[in-house]
């Protein structure tokens, strides 16, 4: 698709909004706005949820990247709020999909690697249960990724498949790019769901994600070839061997460096993969505006709020690295975009700087459903934070990643604090521990390492302090402990 045809569907897309003219309009009609707003409100809205996978927060036109071709994701943040400082508490799929579903951390709900699966008591807190036991219409489409045992009877429509899956399926003797397969499947849902009950529908994509086990890495579909073929993809100002070579030896003998390796350790290999990276998101972006376009077939498009958000972030290139995993904002920062196009709805932020984590995202869909959080939930509905600023909000959070720690020359394990300003990183299996400490406020692309700078000790000591409360605070799910949680200040 060319950026004609691609500037083509953009036109096309069916606007969700229709603004009232500024002229007066006599009391009887205004009157009857009034009460047509207030019902729309009051009646149970559908939930849309939509989670890509790898997906970096600057990935999006609306993030600010001029390249990108998302006018989908861009038309979302333009109905809605996007949190311009959004984050995974853990940078692994398995982890960061089961703290989507249950709105734990990591090392409450217990999720460390791919074959293990949620207990039963777990997920009967997770949203899409306590959606499903409220009366909600509940399906799932498209990538699972919490175990090895897929959850299909704990949904009223389920098409999802478990690991990675395959980017070309055969369907019907046709070969399917899974992002159109996704896509049919979700668009399949809404037309032939139960009218009757508000919906939750969770869709979640493999795409951006690479294909690990094929040479091409990222297998966009044919169709997009032409999209970003002259455009020149830049290379981040961390991406050299010089800032490579600053790197502990924990990183440089990583697997992030293996996948660097195969992705960007040359210009071209460079200018492939992250143009395959994009093709793959705004393949994404279409399916998107599909799934919108349906939405407003069946008329129910004023009613159904949708959030869209990532697993994770990606690393292209920066830091000599590739893959996710370390805290680094690469890695770690995601978009995260509330669209509530009600008529009633209250005036909502363009933009929140308030620091949205993915364990928000369990605790905002009950919210929106009006139905009550419960205590297990570690994170917080940002509904209200879409129409106030003033709404008290964390200033600190705690990340994690243990994924397959026991190979130390595999995936490194890590743990950290950050705030608005600061963030601390430890390397808790490394010895002797390694530790690095930003001022992110000052330093956003991460560039200097100030933990060996006796100048910031007392920042130092003070980000390691309050790394050792976040971490004792954390307990397992079924822990009384647990059970009691309040977030660290």
């Amino acid at each position: 698709m060319d950026r004609k045809n691609l500037a083509i569907h953009r036109e096309q897309t069916p606007m969700t909004f229709r603004h009232l003219p500024k002229t007066s309009v006599p009391a009887f009609a205004a009157a009857f706005l009034a009460l047509t707003s207030i019902s729309a409100i009051a009646a149970p809205p559908n939930l849309l949820i939509l989670v890509t996978d790898d997906q970096r927060w600057d990935a999006m036109g609306c993030a600010g990247n001029e390249i990108i071709q998302t006018p989908n994701m861009d038309r979302l943040a333009k109905g809605g709020t996007r949190f311009t400082n959004a984050f995974a508490t853990t940078a692994i799929c398995c982890a960061s999909r089961a703290s989507l579903l249950t709105g734990m951390y990591a090392s409450t709900h217990g999720i460390e690697d791919f074959a293990t699966v949620l207990p039963g008591a777990l997920f009967a807190q997770s949203y899409p249960a306590l959606m499903r036991e409220a009366g909600y219409h509940t399906g799932f489409v498209g990538k699972w990724g919490v175990g090895n045992v897929l959850p299909r009877d704990k949904f009223d429509v389920f098409k999802g498949f478990g690991g990675q899956g395959q980017y070309f399926n055969d369907v019907e003797g046709e070969t399917v790019h899974m992002t159109e397969m996704i896509g049919n499947n979700a668009v399949d849902y809404l037309r032939e769901r139960d009218a009757d009950k508000p919906f939750c529908l969770s869709v979640s994509f493999k795409a951006p994600h690479v294909q690990d086990n094929d040479p091409r890495q990222f297998l966009f579909d044919p169709v997009y070839e032409d999209l970003y073929m002259n455009d020149t993809m830049p290379v981040a100002e961390s991406a050299t061997e010089e800032f490579y070579n600053q790197q502990p030896d924990l990183l440089r003998v990583s697997e992030g460096r293996n996948r660097w390796v195969r992705r960007f350790s040359n210009y071209e290999h460079h200018q492939t993969s992250v143009k395959g990276y994009y093709r793959l998101i705004s393949g994404i972006d279409i399916v998107i505006g599909r799934l919108m376009k349906v939405l407003e077939e069946k008329n129910i498009a004023d009613n159904t709020v949708i959030i869209f958000t990532s697993d994770h972030g990606f690393f292209l290139g920066e830091r000599g690295l590739a893959g996710k995993w370390t805290m680094h904002e690469e890695s770690i920062r995601v978009p995260f975009i509330v669209y509530d196009p009600r008529p009633g709805a209250r005036n909502r932020r363009a933009t929140a700087e308030e620091a949205v984590l993915n364990i928000d995202l369990a605790p905002t869909v009950l919210d929106f459903a009006g139905i009550d959080a419960p205590d297990s939930m570690q994170g917080r509905s940002v509904r209200p934070v879409t129409s106030d600023s003033s709404v008290p909000w964390r200033t600190s959070w705690y990340y994690e990643h243990h994924f397959a720690r026991e190979r130390k020359d595999f995936i490194p394990a890590s743990e950290g604090v950050r705030t608005e300003d600061w963030k601390y990183i430890r390397y808790v299996d490394a010895e002797p521990v390694f530790e690095e400490l930003y001022h992110v406020g000052e330093d956003p692309l991460e560039m200097e390492n100030l933990a060996g700078d006796s100048v910031y000790g007392d920042w130092l000591a003070g980000m390691r302090e309050s790394w050792r409360t976040w971490r004792g605070s954390l307990k397992p799910w079924d822990s009384i402990e647990a059970k009691r949680w309040k977030e660290p200040e």
